[in-house]
């Protein structure tokens, strides 16, 4: 399945800057998601990460990977934020960076379902540039309501 920013914007509550989601190029609703993030040198936390040699945060690989799992949730359980769900990161296990990410780079998000207990979702996510793995983490995620 092939998801757009369109789409990707029906199943995301995100929007500029924080929509770190371009699109998916391969979803199996209740197993897993491939999802890419193009980065550019045009994203506004490179102007103070860092002026001479920019990367992208952790933090913003780990959202993004969050996000990849979120549309993967959503989609799983047939819902969209306008029906008045909201997905909320909750924690991150094992989590683990080997590689910068910086500007050129392709990221490849994937997240795959490993559990679903009421409503908290556990996922096994990984961001890799190229083949190269840039972060790993298994990835908790909320269903509540808006």
């Amino acid at each position: 399945m092939l998801m757009d920013v369109n789409d990707i914007r029906e199943h995301l509550p995100h929007r500029y800057p924080f929509l770190l989601v371009d699109r998916v190029v391969s979803l199996e609703p209740g197993k897993a998601i491939v999802a890419f993030k193009n980065v550019t040198v045009n994203e506004p936390f490179f102007d103070g990460h860092f002026p001479d040699k920019p990367i992208m945060p952790g933090v913003l690989i780990v959202e993004a990977m969050a996000q990849a799992a979120g549309i993967l949730g959503f989609k799983t359980m047939g819902k969209k934020p306008a029906d008045g769900s909201i997905y909320l990161f909750v924690g991150a296990d094992d989590l683990r960076f080997k590689r910068p990410v910086v500007p050129g780079d392709r990221l490849q998000l994937e997240a795959a379902i490993l559990a679903e207990k009421r409503g908290i979702w556990k996922f096994d996510c990984r961001a890799s540039v190229d083949g190269e793995l840039a972060c790993s983490a298994t990835i908790l995620c909320a269903d509540r309501k808006r």
